[in-house]
């Protein structure tokens, strides 16, 4: 669709600082705002885990990426782009280690249950061992300020969330240790590969893809 104006004529009052603040709602989305509600496979397997999370307990980790392949048909020369494949990137989320390794154990039970580290034998059925992750993006807490006084802080609300569907590890890092480590606490990385991801916006239960 093309655009109905002139893409080389922008009124004068859009470029103003007054007019990006209109456009910046609440104050723009924070990289610091979130949490990771995390699933293990069964509580079988993970019985001193069961179904509590550990939203907290996550340092880091991204929203994740759409990727959508080309392909290159050649033409006299020249080259034509069409859509091919949809790929999906693996999701990496940085964990911080706690003195009972309760969540480094069970990432490596995980990991040890898909295939073992004694044997290479492991579960035969994907269902098994798939589960499904889900990062949330926070908004920042609105406070009433008709409340004089008193701090009336409302829960930090829900943006976007996003569904990783059927997840597993594929990789658990390192936890680097060292004399000159100083006034720091352990963390590791896990990497979760993703069969597809699904995202919903904080007030809807319906995708919004």
């Amino acid at each position: 669709m093309a655009l109905n104006r002139n893409i080389f004529s922008v009124p004068n009052n859009e470029r103003s600082i007054d007019s990006f603040k209109s456009r910046l709602v609440s104050g723009g989305a924070r990289p610091n705002l979130f949490e990771v509600e995390m699933a293990f496979p069964t509580e079988e397997i993970f019985p001193e885990l069961g179904n509590t999370t550990f939203r907290m307990m996550i340092k880091g980790a991204q929203l994740p990426a759409s990727n959508i392949a080309e392909v290159i048909v050649p033409f006299r020369g020249r080259q034509l782009k069409v859509a091919g494949d949809r790929r999906f990137d693996p999701w990496t989320i940085t964990v911080i280690n706690d003195n009972d390794f309760k969540l480094r154990t069970a990432f490596e039970r995980w990991a040890n249950y898909i295939v073992k580290v004694s044997d290479g034998s492991g579960t035969l059925n994907p269902a098994e061992y798939y589960t499904d992750w889900v990062v949330n993006q926070l908004g920042r807490a609105n406070t009433d300020l008709n409340v004089k006084g008193k701090d009336n802080p409302a829960a930090l609300p829900v943006l976007r969330r996003y569904q990783m569907v059927g997840c597993w590890p594929s990789a658990v890092s390192t936890v680097e240790l060292s004399y000159d480590q100083v006034d720091a606490v352990e963390e590791f990385q896990v990497t979760l590969q993703v069969q597809y991801w699904t995202a919903y916006d904080g007030n809807n239960t319906d995708s919004v893809v």
